[in-house]
């Protein structure tokens, strides 16, 4: 007799997994110094944290997150989503992705610039974040628990919610949400990268926000930049090749002129 792991566990479990397998792969890769966007050197001398730190605050955060995970599917109810699931068209689940996607965007995005325009809240939340001044894979989710709640799982939730979607097919989806917060904040700019390619909001677009001259533009995550478009906090950049090798996101002429 088999041992069957429901859709609901995978939902929690399997996004966590991802986050760490996916970080570890970048960590593999941080020693390709000609596509970094910030020297090695600079990621040990300018962080203000260490990197056992960050460690301890993903893991806090990732099991606040399976905790609320595991009571939003209790709450919500497995047999409407079993069922949703049976009958899910291609266009459906299509659907659900573009809705979840940009819900999660929406709060994400008013809510990480409330953070940064709110001095109490940058001062005793947010700035936790931007102790990584050079971002790294496995710093994605390095927040104060406040802001893990209120901006990823919070925000989690209602994405799942609202997009209607299934227990399995959020499987897929916030592990797909995983990979591409991993993606930006890795440090990174490797040829032929998918993320790059399909979207705007990549490594050196949030590159750009850890600066100290960005830190009140592209406030968008994970996956579009429309909010920072649309209410003119999107920051343009180009990206320069270094003379000791790698890249960096710098805004552009335009921009500083402006």
């Amino acid at each position: 007799m088999g041992f069957a792991i429901s859709d609901e566990l995978l939902g929690t479990i399997v996004p966590i997994v991802v986050y760490w397998i996916y970080s570890g792969i970048y960590v593999c890769l941080g020693s390709f110094e000609n596509y970094r966007l910030h020297s090695k050197a600079d990621e040990d001398e300018k962080n203000l944290v260490s990197k056992q730190t960050v460690v301890k605050g993903v893991l806090l955060q990732q099991s606040v997150q399976a905790v609320v995970a595991i009571l939003l599917f209790t709450l919500s109810g497995s047999d409407a989503g079993a069922s949703a699931q049976q009958s899910s068209s291609f266009i459906t689940l299509v659907r659900q992705f573009v809705t979840a996607m940009v819900v999660l965007d929406t709060w994400q995005y008013f809510l990480h610039r409330y953070m940064h325009e709110n001095k109490f809240l940058y001062r005793h939340v947010h700035s936790l974040h931007h102790r990584l001044v050079v971002p790294y894979a496995f710093g994605a989710l390095y927040n104060h628990p406040v802001e893990g709640l209120l901006g990823d799982t919070v925000g989690g939730a209602l994405s799942f919610l609202l997009s209607g979607m299934s227990p399995r097919t959020s499987i897929f989806f916030f592990s797909f949400a995983t990979i591409k917060t991993v993606d930006d904040h890795c440090g990174l700019m490797l040829p032929g990268n998918p993320f790059h390619i399909f979207f705007r909001n990549n490594s050196a677009y949030h590159d750009i926000h850890h600066q100290l001259y960005g830190t009140k533009y592209n406030f968008s995550q994970p996956f579009f930049v429309m909010w920072d478009r649309i209410l003119g906090t999107y920051m343009p950049y180009s990206l320069e090749k270094r003379t000791e090798g790698g890249f960096e996101a710098r805004p552009t002429k335009e921009f500083k002129d402006d």
